[in-house]
């Protein structure tokens, strides 16, 4: 018989099998959800997006957006937004900018349309990097100061974007944006500028900010808090719904640009038919009724 010795030194295959399984899965875990904050090949693409339950960077090999020719009746917003980011690609002081107003009229278009355009303007260039776009859901904006932890003093200019950007009831994750804007004892890196789309100018709810006169001991201090989170952002641009003479531009310059061909007067007529029954004028609803129409002329639209 073994002595207590003897049992003590005998191998327990049972236990050493499981630790081996259980090894075996937590790296399989690992390589479907990324190592948590590890490094980013940033010449594999020039667009991300960011997965903050990981805090990794997934890049995008082709970024969904149209050229920014196609983009009709908001020449000067275009214009303003171009210059300010050209500003900051080549190293120059540049704000952040909130892109505002009503819904379907370009903002998240112009901000990708922008970084192509810029991008393209620099190919050649052996002073200045491309320009890295990188998404971060709304939902994930508590990881700002995360990301701008793997961004910062990178030998890359990042413009990191943020669409429908708002807030409701009780949430509070925009601190987090507050202090990465403007406040923080970091700061904003210099390599890196913040866009943002939103349909509210203030960002925040009107319920939001009435909940706060009403129930505040100081109602005004309570509102200039919440509202001050636009403030951060130096540079307002306002989209408004359009004109019906904007509507068809959008409409006949998409049509020419994929080489739809029908009578302009048909055209005309279900356009303006097509904006009736969605009860709006917008580039996104001149994009709806080219993709319907491409439809029926059996094309496709990319």
């Amino acid at each position: 018989m073994l002595n207590d010795q003897s049992k003590r030194r005998l191998p327990l295959h049972g236990d050493h099998s499981a630790a081996k399984a259980l090894e075996r899965i937590a790296a399989a875990l690992e390589r479907l959800a990324g190592a948590p904050g590890g490094p980013c090949d940033f010449n594999a693409a020039d667009a991300f997006v960011f997965a903050a339950r990981t805090a990794t960077l997934v890049p995008i090999a082709r970024v969904n957006r149209v050229d920014i020719k196609l983009l009709r009746g908001i020449d000067q917003a275009r214009d303003i937004l171009l210059a300010n980011t050209e500003r900051f690609t080549q190293g120059f002081a540049a704000n952040n900018a909130l892109l505002w107003g009503a819904r379907g009229m370009g903002k998240s278009a112009l901000i990708k349309a922008a970084h192509a355009t810029i991008n393209t303007r620099l190919a050649g260039s052996k002073a200045l990097k491309p320009l890295k776009l990188i998404e971060i859901h709304r939902e994930d904006i508590e990881g700002l100061p995360a990301l701008m932890a793997q961004l910062r003093g990178k030998p890359w200019r990042f413009l990191v974007f943020c669409d429908d950007l708002s807030f409701d009831g009780a949430d509070t994750s925009y601190k987090s944006l507050k202090a990465v804007l403007e406040g923080g004892i970091e700061g904003r890196p210099p390599n890196v500028l913040f866009y943002a789309t939103s349909n509210r100018r203030h960002i925040l709810s009107r319920e939001m900010i009435e909940n706060e006169r009403g129930t505040a001991i100081n109602p005004d201090d309570a509102v200039q808090e919440k509202i001050s989170l636009s403030d951060r952002f130096g540079l307002w641009l306002g989209f408004h719904s359009c004109s019906q003479d904007d509507y068809l531009a959008m409409v006949f310059g998409y049509a020419e640009h994929f080489g739809l061909v029908l009578a302009r007067e048909k055209i005309e007529r279900e356009a303006l038919e097509w904006s009736v029954t969605r009860g709006s004028r917008s580039g996104r609803t001149a994009w709806q009724y080219i993709q319907d129409l491409a439809g029926r002329l059996g094309k496709a639209v990319e």
